[in-house]
């Protein structure tokens, strides 16, 4: 058992504790409830994008069959809540476009939408009952993921963000600040060590673990609701002896950490966002034309090689994790979206030939200062000599959010993305516009029917 000392400090559960308490007793308030309709409308749409995934189609297939219910994507087969949570979540990640949290080190709307939304739906719950559940759930799980760090050699997904999912879930079934606290206990019991390994040798078992995370926190917000109960403390204790802790002080409950939340304008985990948006600024200076290139260096905080320094990737999971591969995939397309991971384009000689060319270097500076950002020079032969270009604050940021244009194109294209069931251009905006806008009485079931009109 640790030691006082070894025991992390009161004040991280009574933080949590507190914003449980702050958010269990009132509606969202104006900021909160903006910012989580932005969340849904872009997981939904990184959700419909990922169903272009044999894989995805053909889970949603087989647990249509083994799991019915009233939960369905447009054009799917019925899905109970466990099932369509599983599918939603998996669809959701499949491109690395979705939402994530700097502080967190992870995203913990991806998995809270998915548990959340066939929950609410099957309850006939209203949207702002929805984003009330969400923005608590959110909140929880963005101090538990800066809190409770991750081991070399894990992975997030199938980690922390459950405790946000029981939190969310809990407030959802109406429980109150005593129940979700039980639920959070009750996940934090059984928290999974979730292994980045999948990551490197690009197998998509990785995009099962935010099905696992909505998954529990389902299970641990019902069993708080029946009366099963945890151990106190428990959650601490996991921090104690299982989490490479964090010592920093939680900010406080009336610290709003969802509008930190960024959303990505590109398909690859957001370390290689920096690069690739680097990247872009240099391609405009191309004129289309790459082929003179014969240097590239990148200069990035370390975390983001430690993560993402995946090299000459052969599947779609690890370019996703690949500094190279986007820095790349920018200046040969222009763009880094799903469809630089499928033929023709993933296995294009040019981009394969810039990805090679890229030299990572990890940059002292921002790593001592535990900040984010990137240098990207490009060399040319003959007299095209060289340029560089340097990035700090991205799109998606807090401090540079996607307006709501971005926001709508985006989810407009990744909604049409699946031949199979691609939603119509004016069907996604009908959604979108109605969850941005719409009362918060409206029922989520009449919004969540625009999408098959």
């Amino acid at each position: 058992m640790p030691t006082d000392a070894q025991r992390p400090p009161d004040t991280q559960r009574a933080v949590l504790q507190a914003t449980v308490a702050l958010h269990a007793a009132q509606p969202a308030a104006f900021e909160a409830d903006a910012q989580a309709r932005r969340l849904l409308v872009d997981t939904v749409g990184c959700a419909l994008a990922g169903r272009h995934a044999d894989e995805v189609r053909r889970l949603e297939a087989m647990l249509g069959a083994c799991e019915p219910g009233d939960f369905s994507f447009p054009g799917g087969p019925s899905l109970g809540v466990q099932a369509g949570a599983q599918v939603l979540a998996m669809a959701a990640t499949w491109d690395e476009a979705c939402e994530g949290h700097a502080l967190a080190h992870g995203r913990p709307g991806v998995p809270l939408v998915a548990a959340l939304l066939p929950l609410a739906l099957k309850r006939g719950a209203s949207l702002g009952e929805f984003v009330d559940a969400f923005v608590l759930g959110y909140e929880v799980g963005a101090r538990c993921g800066a809190w409770l760090r991750i081991r070399p050699g894990m992975h997030v997904d199938a980690n922390w963000p459950a405790l946000g999912v029981a939190a969310g879930v809990a407030r959802l079934l109406g429980l109150g600040a005593e129940g979700i606290v039980q639920a959070i206990d009750i996940a934090a019991c059984q928290l999974a060590t979730s292994l980045y390994l999948p990551v490197a040798q690009g197998r998509t078992a990785r995009n099962t673990y935010l099905g696992h995370s909505a998954s529990l926190g389902l299970q641990a917000a019902f069993a708080s609701a029946a009366g099963i109960d945890a151990p106190a403390g428990a959650l601490a204790h996991y921090a104690a002896t299982h989490a490479a802790a964090a010592a920093q002080p939680l900010p406080d409950a009336a610290t709003l950490l969802l509008g930190d939340a960024y959303l990505k304008p590109f398909a690859a985990v957001r370390h290689v966002h920096y690069g690739a948006t680097a990247a872009r600024h240099i391609r405009a200076r191309l004129a289309d034309d790459t082929s003179g290139i014969r240097r590239i260096v990148l200069r990035v905080y370390d975390e983001a090689i430690v993560y993402c320094g995946n090299r000459a990737p052969r599947t779609p999971i690890q370019a996703q994790f690949s500094l190279s591969f986007g820095v790349a995939a920018m200046l040969r397309f222009g763009d880094v979206d799903p469809s630089v991971y499928a033929a023709p384009r993933f296995d294009d000689a040019e981009l394969r030939r810039l990805e090679a060319l890229v030299e990572l270097q990890a940059d002292a500076d921002l790593t001592a200062r535990q900040q984010r950002g990137a240098t990207l020079t490009v060399t040319f032969d003959g007299d095209g000599g060289t340029h560089e270009h340097g990035v700090g604050t991205i799109a998606g940021d807090a401090a540079h959010p996607l307006d709501r244009a971005a926001l709508a194109a985006k989810f407009t294209q990744y909604a049409a993305l699946c031949t199979a069931h691609g939603v119509e251009r004016a069907s996604a905006m009908h959604f979108c516009d109605g969850v941005l806008d719409a009362p918060a009485a409206t029922p989520l079931g009449t919004l969540w029917q625009r999408l098959a009109a």
